[in-house]
């Protein structure tokens, strides 16, 4: 039986040749790239965290690694702790030490690149109570690992745990893990409401819920989705990334760049933003300094104001209840 191969919104590629692959190396060599700044740590509040069952929050971890607490659950997205990515070494240490984390209820897995889908990471924080949600094609992979308390969501589809509805969102990108699996699972972005906090599409009025509504975007290039989402929810925070998009020509159709991560940001018509996919790993030739100041210099430009960009240290906690939105 053929596997099922999953595409992009109006099939849009992210297909590339050897031939660019050689390009990209080639161009990498003659770049002169300061290295030298690394995203802050500070020393993240274990004992709330371990005790909080109440407040809305979110805790950047590191690349797109974020505990979540959100109606009295513990949410982790694309948990990775690994020191190394390939052959580069991770820059900076995780915002929580793997050890220090509380009790995960809810796993989110946007995609099964390695920088997002880190196996062992997740063995460590999986526990009989735990769920496992992730793309379409992906579960029977995750319950051969031994995550048998895993579910799988095509775009649109959602699920509810506790008092959270989880909805899997569109993006633009690509996956793969060996040289034979490319494609074989979807990938995406989440949206988290209280539930029974009711979708709404143009022209309607939003039903408020007690919790802010969260979107954690995944890996994307620029594309219609983002208008899509926003349409369909009453975001209050995004979670966006702003690295690995240089060189742009080959980076475009998979990693939005800063200017775009802005864009993205007021088509899902969020309060505030979170950038995140940058400072972690080196998987592109842009730095976690470039990537800030293009995004500070563009919302200059845009005319946003500075409150809404929350840029987040490593192990920083945003408190995100609905007073702070109102």
């Amino acid at each position: 039986m053929p596997k099922i191969r999953y595409n992009n919104m109006n099939d849009a590629s992210t297909d590339h040749s050897v031939q660019e692959f050689r390009q990209w190396r080639k161009e990498r060599k003659g770049k002169k790239k300061d290295l030298s700044f690394r995203v802050p740590n500070v020393p993240p509040d274990i004992e709330y965290l371990h005790a909080n069952r109440r407040d809305a929050t979110i805790t950047w971890i590191g690349h797109s690694t974020f505990l979540i607490q959100y109606e009295g659950l513990n949410l982790v997205t694309d948990p990775v702790w690994a020191k190394r990515m390939g052959l580069d070494p991770r820059l900076g240490e995780p915002g929580i030490a793997i050890g220090d984390m509380p009790p995960v209820d809810v796993v989110l897995i946007s995609h099964s690149h390695y920088d997002h889908l880190h196996l062992a990471s997740i063995r460590k924080l999986y526990r009989e109570e735990t769920t496992v949600i992730v793309p379409a094609g992906l579960r029977a992979k995750m319950v051969g690992k031994g995550f048998s308390n895993s579910i799988e969501l095509n775009w649109w589809e959602e699920a509810v745990i506790g008092g959270a509805k989880i909805t899997f969102v569109p993006a633009q990108h690509w996956t793969r893990r060996t040289p034979f699996d490319t494609n074989t699972s979807h990938w995406g972005g989440y949206v988290l409401e209280p539930a029974g906090h009711a979708q709404f599409r143009d022209g309607e009025e939003p039903v408020k819920g007690e919790e802010p509504a969260l979107y954690f975007a995944g890996d994307s290039g620029y594309f219609p989705g983002f208008k899509e989402i926003g349409s369909r929810f009453d975001i209050d925070v995004a979670m966006i990334p702003i690295g690995a998009y240089e060189p742009e020509w080959f980076m475009a159709t998979q990693h939005v760049n800063p200017e775009q991560a802005l864009q993205a940001f007021l088509d899902v018509r969020a309060d505030k933003m979170i950038p995140m996919h940058y400072g972690t790993f080196r998987l592109a030739d842009d730095t976690p300094r470039e990537a800030l100041d293009r995004m500070e210099a563009e919302r200059v430009r845009l005319g946003i104001k500075a409150e809404r960009i929350q840029v987040l240290k490593h192990g920083e906690t945003l408190r995100v209840n609905k007073s702070s939105f109102t």
